[in-house]
């Protein structure tokens, strides 16, 4: 039998065709498609806030230091923590020892201005009689009259000392001067108090734990979008998950610059009737500053996507701004997404509203809801598994 001779010609001819032929099934089998290669997610509409936020102290609306006006030691205690206490109420006793001895002295200072007032009194009379007599002169009387007035001056110096004694005797024992709940004590029993330069602070009272105040600071970029009366919303992390309410009330004009950034504290008043909300815990608050309803909604995702190769791109829909044209009216700024069209990626030029920092709120443009917008590549992990998992292509 005769063998098949082929010549050099068809057997080139017949390479040719078997690495075009294994060249289609390859691409056919591992290419991947625009579809594949892409995350869409479509546009919807919906409502959209935006919101600033901060970090913030809740304290008592009103807080009041008591503190004391005379030295001493503490001689007994009537409240502690959470002690509920009433308008003049005694909070705390000094030692008044020496206070009361000061008081005596100034009483008998008083007895011995009186004798010598008296002593005074006589001897003006007596010199009266005499100078009716002329047995003494003018001059002698008014000696007499001005040794009178001085004593006179004497015990009412004496006098005043007593009450002025008395005040601080009266200062050794503290009162509440308001009704609340002592949320702070910084003595006990056995210190030493001294009210020389300053006044030290012994209690501090909550006038009324029903009514609180948070002091947020704000950073200046978020300042000029809160207004007095706006409504707030925090939490706290005593009560995760339970959102609290409360209303801005004042924004102090005084800015705190720490490391060349300004904030400005803003006060949030609080309705506390559990008094769940206790002083010095952190709220973090969340004022909502701009709010918009049945408006188009972008994921941020989309807007931030970049496609990697831009050789196939469309320049955009008819009628619609082009690719690195100029973009439609800005409502706050502008933005791009890309959509697919027939299998290529197409840029779309869109004015940006409010953002929610997950949804961005679309104010003009080409985009329409149900268009499917990219948000990114596919995962790396498919890419990866699925080129790992081709075969290597063979020429025969």
């Amino acid at each position: 039998m005769k063998k098949l001779l082929l010549s050099p010609i068809a057997l080139f001819l017949l390479a040719v065709a078997a690495i075009t032929a294994s060249t289609v099934t390859y691409r056919q089998l591992y290419t991947v498609s625009p579809e594949q290669q892409y995350r869409v997610q479509p546009v919807e509409k919906g409502g959209i806030s935006q919101t600033v936020s901060a970090n913030g102290t809740i304290n008592p609306v009103s807080l009041v230091n008591v503190g004391t006006q005379v030295s001493g030691t503490v001689k007994k205690l009537y409240v502690d923590y959470n002690s509920k206490v009433t308008k003049g109420q005694i909070l705390l006793e000094l030692d008044d020892a020496l206070l009361a001895a000061q008081k005596k002295q100034s009483q008998a200072n008083v007895q011995s201005a009186m004798a010598s007032l008296e002593l005074a009194t006589a001897n003006e009379a007596r010199t009266r009689s005499l100078l009716a007599q002329e047995y003494v002169s003018r001059q002698e009387l008014d000696t007499a009259v001005q040794a009178r007035k001085a004593a006179e001056a004497q015990l009412q110096l004496a006098r005043a000392t007593v009450e002025k004694d008395q005040a601080n005797l009266d200062y050794s024992v503290i009162r509440s001067p308001v009704a609340g709940v002592v949320v702070d004590r910084t003595v006990d029993v056995g210190q030493t108090v001294a009210a020389s330069l300053q006044t030290p602070t012994l209690f501090k009272i909550a006038q009324d734990l029903s009514k609180m105040q948070i002091d947020a600071n704000f950073a200046e970029a978020d300042i000029g979008s809160i207004r007095v009366g706006q409504a707030v919303r925090f939490t706290v992390d005593a009560f995760a998950g339970r959102n609290f309410q409360g209303v801005v009330k004042l924004i102090r004009l005084n800015p705190t610059t720490v490391q060349n950034v300004v904030t400005y504290d803003v006060v949030i008043d609080v309705d506390n009737p559990e008094q769940i909300l206790l002083p010095g815990m952190t709220a973090y608050v969340s004022i909502a500053v701009a709010e918009r309803k049945d408006v188009l909604l972008v994921p941020n995702a989309a807007l931030r996507f970049k496609p990697a190769n831009t050789g196939d791109q469309k320049r955009g829909r008819p009628g619609g701004a082009p690719n690195g044209g100029a973009a439609p009216k800005r409502d706050v700024f502008a933005g791009k997404v890309y959509v697919l069209e027939q299998g290529e990626l197409t840029p779309l030029n869109v004015s940006l509203g409010i953002t929610d920092n997950r949804n961005t709120e679309i104010t003009a443009g080409d985009l329409k809801a149900g268009d499917q917008v990219i948000v990114g590549e596919a995962q790396t992990a498919d890419k990866s598994k699925s080129s790992g998992s081709r075969p290597p292509m063979r020429m025969f």
